[in-house]
């Protein structure tokens, strides 16, 4: 699987969480502690997006370790934003590592990014994918789950759907698809911040001055608490220091 990370709040720095933390990314990037049967290292690409003072996302990313990147220490360092989105790959069998399979993956929507797998890859989501324009396909970064879904979630998000709406929306339509699938995806667009906990490992955090979502406490302070199973985690702009968490399914039934 991998390891992501996303804050929404007052600016701050990515390079707390992501390197100088106890169990940063960077440690969790090789020695994960719940990684749920879903490998062991997550060596296979990284990246961090963060929104700019424009209020446009950019991001680095490389299909390298997270510890063989010698840059992004120090440009973590300079970075101040008001949200972020991290992550360290580990890329399922038979699937390209490359850097256009690492997340984030970036438009005008804002940044994503999933932990998990499409179960029964590509067959199992080819309904799905015909329902896109054709021009969605052809832009695909990569051919891989993440790079699917990020395009499936897009295409809701331009047709007006909410974006927790969209979200939920999404993992429940993949699940019925791709059943058994692991879908723990992050969304955020610098004013939402919007994150799944299905089948695999997600905890979150909640200061007054903003919340860090993670697939593992990156230290031990004891605010942190896990996000129940087949769970979405909402945090807003406006209202700092907290978040909304229900289950996915009652998103559906709410819809």
């Amino acid at each position: 699987m991998c390891r992501h990370l996303a804050y929404l709040g007052v600016p701050s720095s990515p390079a707390w969480p992501m390197f100088d933390a106890p169990h940063s990314l960077l440690v969790q990037s090789y020695a994960p502690k719940d990684m749920r049967a879903g490998g062991t290292v997550n060596a296979d690409g990284f990246g961090l997006g963060w929104f700019a003072d424009d209020g446009g996302a950019t991001y680095y990313r490389r299909p390298l370790p997270l510890w063989a990147d010698e840059a992004l220490p120090r440009l973590a360092s300079t970075v101040r934003s008001p949200s972020f989105l991290a992550a360290a790959r580990s890329s399922t069998p038979g699937m390209p590592v490359c850097e256009g399979a690492c997340a984030p993956f970036s438009g005008e929507a804002g940044l994503f990014s999933h932990n998990g797998v499409v179960r029964g890859w590509p067959e199992s989501v080819a309904g799905l994918a015909e329902k896109l324009p054709v021009a969605d396909l052809l832009r695909l970064q990569a051919p891989t789950d993440s790079a699917l879904l990020w395009a499936l979630l897009r295409d809701r998000l331009r047709g007006g759907t909410d974006p927790v709406a969209a979200v939920t929306e999404l993992v429940l339509e993949v699940e019925h698809a791709a059943p058994g699938s692991r879908l723990n995806l992050l969304f955020t667009d610098a004013d939402l911040l919007v994150a799944t906990a299905w089948t695999h490992a997600l905890s979150v955090l909640v200061r007054p001055d903003g919340v860090l979502i993670a697939s593992e406490p990156v230290d031990d302070d004891p605010a942190w608490q896990p996000v129940p199973d087949r769970h979405v985690v909402v945090a807003r702009r406006g209202t700092p220091g907290e978040v909304e968490s229900r289950p996915i399914e009652t998103e559906r039934r709410n819809a």
